[in-house]
């Protein structure tokens, strides 16, 4: 008989209200950063991208160079992608736990090996393990867009997310030349050493100029769902990659995809199960971040759709009427500002997405993409035509590279910004890997006969064109649906304008109301005990008087905005409380710390909708909605923290009620959701503290005792203390004897407790017998054999009964 206990239960510690991260902030509340931060970042993105063009100039001489087949040859190219697909999701979770400058170093590190590797070898199985080590380093761009979230101020946050996002295609662009260059006037193992030095060149300088973020997430690292989620990966992504070269109906192409779809299956499965996923399931299937990461597989296929075609344009000979005749050189230029493109549009993607949101950034960027492919298919009869389509596709291409991050970190926590970009990224390396394999499969049937070689056809490219586009229409349907940045919904936040506020406050169920009753003019109430912290509306005054919940404040030292107090549920300050300024699309516009009696101030930027929430140690988090009309006054908004609730108590047990060591203590939400677990220590205590106020259940077990639970109600209040006594649990054991006292095996013993069977066995050959785990006090124990015997047995709290059942003596039956 298999029984559970509550220390089987998944647990993750209880950090409702932890101590939020505490960064460098210089006077007036603002965050201290470096200057070089955001080009370091991006430079090391950059660094990143130019290993997944470094081969291009030299894919189709890598057979010649590395002595072998050309199937075998496009190994060295698979095992990038496929290192950093898999790379990119772990890193991301890694930085987030451990630190995400620590482990950008060691992406850095990993591909400077892996290009040294490379570098030394001409040897193809040490190329593909180099190759595969250079890949690794993907996971340095949602790193990167991490730290920044984590360094920058509001106003430098929008275009330096953008660079880092489009360093992806400024790298690609800026390589094909150079590679091509250096390919065509020395050694190609070059390509690789200039690789290495860009790699400590980078490492040093974000040594030197990256501080690490304070910003952690909680938990330990998915060990299985790491080991999960790579070998899914590269069972989906290999049949991608090598179908063409394999056959798309070919039983390894389709078991593949199979054993693939099992996996992935089986891990989703997995993550939704513990504690601390690598991915968090439930996260990435709320609408905003399932929508952005299925755009960008439309925007990944629209990227590498132009790197499949134009360079192949540019170099075929004019002799087949349509090729472009230019060397490699000249096609790598006129692909430059393609990477280009992308890196000036950084500044523009900000100014849109600060007027407009993410979201039109997005569908504006996808719609030029569409416009640069659908007149792209008539502009391929000269090269600076090419140069056209380059510059429009990456203007598109960066802003929506550049809106992507904005609408993920917009719709998770803080400490979980590198793995949901990890997620992000590695969404669009699927997206390019989806566009080289259908592409690829595009001009391979779509190719004529020249000479001895076979070459894509007019009508191939423009096929391709025709695909890209297509993928970039069904990506302007999905983000369509992405909440505008009025609904975009965060964990603990919920933004509204004054306006709708009180329409909106019935039917939402914030649970919350603004009250100037009690003194304190403008106070901000907490919802009721238990429920969710709720948003709350104040405005700046518009005429002679305030709404409710608002008042003009003195002008403070910092340019307009807000200000006020921080004030715990007894109307004392809060010294050194966190106060957060967030924007109507979920970016940090400001942030300040309280004074020692509580007050704050805050510049806003513009006029408009902003959140204020408000964190300290030992209270709960609070947030708090507020609409600043512009103007020379800052509008008023105290915070109340609402205090957070400790629990502890001893826990007993045995006969005696000595004290339990090693004890469970699990507490569930109303929901029940673990939301802590503890251990009592040598002299049965345990404590559970930061906890919001609400009701719980507690459920406390121990090996050897009956586990109990029970309702309780945190007030916020005094530390309420539990002391528990558990029952323990009675075992019954004996032995089976037949004639001359003899052991008897096979014996069929049974327990029953009131006409119910508690427990059956089999007795061994010494004729043993045991039940433990037993919390009733009558029995009847029965043993069937020569006769069968039956016995009562009455039990205490914790007694361990032993006894011999005879079966030679005469049947007899007790109550």
């Amino acid at each position: 008989m298999t029984r559970t206990t509550t220390d089987q239960l998944p647990g993750r510690a209880a950090d409702t209200a932890a101590e939020p991260p505490v960064p460098d902030r210089a006077a007036g509340g603002h965050r201290r950063t470096r200057g070089g931060i955001v080009p370091v970042l991006a430079f090391s993105g950059i660094v990143v991208a130019v290993m997944q063009t470094l081969l291009v100039p030299v894919i189709k001489d890598l057979p010649v160079l590395l002595d072998t087949a050309p199937s075998n040859a496009t190994w060295v190219l698979t095992a990038t992608l496929l290192a950093g697909a898999v790379s990119t999701p772990i890193m991301g979770r890694l930085g987030d736990l451990y630190g995400k400058r620590r482990m950008l170093l060691t992406s850095l590190a990993v591909m400077v090996v892996g290009s040294l590797i490379c570098g030394f070898t001409s040897d193809l199985l040490t190329m593909i393990a180099g190759r595969a080590l250079q890949g690794f380093a993907m996971g340095a761009i949602p790193l990167g867009i991490g730290i920044m979230r984590d360094e920058l101020p509001c106003e430098r946050l929008g275009s330096a997310m953008g660079l880092m996002s489009s360093s992806i295609g400024v790298g690609g662009g800026l390589a094909l030349p150079v590679a091509a260059l250096v390919a065509q006037h020395a050694d190609w193992h070059t390509l690789f050493f200039g690789a290495a030095g860009l790699g400590v060149l980078s490492m040093l300088l974000t040594f030197l100029t990256v501080p690490e973020s304070t910003v952690r997430a909680r938990g330990r690292f998915d060990v299985a769902g790491a080991l999960g989620l790579s070998a899914g990966l590269v069972a989906l992504l290999l049949p991608i990659t090598k179908g063409s070269d394999w056959g798309w109906g070919s039983p390894t192409t389709l078991g593949l995809f199979g054993i693939a779809a099992l996996i992935l299956v089986l891990w989703g499965v997995m993550e939704l199960r513990i504690a601390d996923p690598l991915v968090d399931l439930r996260t990435t299937a709320r609408r905003e971040v399932l929508l952005t990461n299925l755009a960008s597989i439309t925007v990944g296929v629209a990227f590498y759709a132009v790197s499949l075609v134009l360079p192949q344009l540019l170099q075929l000979p004019e002799s087949t009427g349509y090729g472009l005749g230019q060397s490699m050189v000249v096609a790598g230029l006129c692909m430059a500002p393609l990477g280009l493109t992308m890196m000036l549009v950084a500044p523009l993607y900000a100014r849109i997405a600060a007027r407009r949101g993410p979201k039109v950034s997005l569908l504006l960027g996808m719609l030029v993409i569409a416009i640069g492919y659908g007149a792209g298919m008539g502009l391929m009869t000269a090269p600076w035509q090419t140069v056209i389509i380059a510059v429009v596709l990456g203007a598109g291409i960066g802003l929506a590279y550049s809106s992507l991050p904005a609408l993920i970190i917009g719709a998770v926590d803080p400490s979980e910004t590198g793995a949901a970009n990890g997620l992000n990224t590695l969404m669009r390396s699927i997206g390019t890997s989806v566009s080289s394999a259908v592409i690829g499969m595009v001009l391979a049937h779509m190719s004529q006969r020249m000479g001895a070689a076979t070459v894509p056809t007019m009508a191939g490219f423009r096929v391709s064109f025709l695909i890209a586009t297509a993928a970039v229409v069904v990506g302007v349907v999905l983000a369509s649906f992405l909440p505008s940045a009025r609904q975009v919904s965060r964990p603990t936040l919920v933004a509204q304008s004054t306006d709708d506020a009180a329409g909106e406050a019935a039917g939402a169920g914030t649970g919350g109301a603004v009250d100037s009753g009690d003194g304190a003019s403008g106070l901000v109430k907490p919802a009721p005990s238990g429920t969710p912290p709720a948003t709350h509306g104040a405005s700046a005054p518009t005429g002679a008087s305030a709404p409710i919940g608002a008042e003009v404040a003195p002008p403070a030292a910092v340019r307009p905005g807000f200000a006020g107090r921080v004030l715990d549920a007894a109307g004392l300050p809060v010294p050194g409380a966190s106060i957060t300024l967030i924007d109507r699309q979920g970016r940090q516009a400001g942030i300040t710390t309280a004074a020692a009696d509580g007050r704050y101030a805050l510049a806003a930027p513009a006029a408009g909708t902003y959140v204020l929430t408000g964190a300290a140690p030992g209270h709960t988090p609070y947030a708090a909605s507020a609409l600043y009309r512009g103007g020379g006054t800052s509008v008023r908004v105290d915070l109340l923290l609402a205090g957070t609730g400790r629990l502890g108590g001893v826990l007993l047990g045995g006969p005696e009620g000595a004290p339990l060591a090693g004890g469970s203590i699990v507490l569930t939400d109303a929901a029940g959701d673990v939301v802590a677990r503890t251990a009592s220590a040598a002299d049965g205590s345990w404590d559970v503290a930061l906890l919001p106020p609400g009701p719980y259940t507690l459920v406390l077990s121990a090996p050897g005792h009956q586990p109990q639970a029970r309702a309780l109600h945190l007030s916020g209040g005094e530390p309420e203390r539990q002391e528990t006594r558990l029952r323990p649990a009675t075992t019954v054991c004996g032995t089976v004897r037949g004639p001359h006292g003899r052991p008897l095996a096979e014996a069929a013993v049974t327990l029953v407790e009131d006409g119910t069977v508690a427990g059956h066995t089999v007795t061994g050959p010494d004729g043993a017998f045991a039940f433990s785990g037993l919390s009733a006090s009558h029995y009847t124990l029965t043993a069937a054999g020569h006769p069968p015997h039956a016995v009562g047995i009455s039990l205490a709290d914790g007694a361990h009964e032993t006894l011999d059942l005879d079966l030679a003596q005469p049947s007899a039956v007790t109550g």
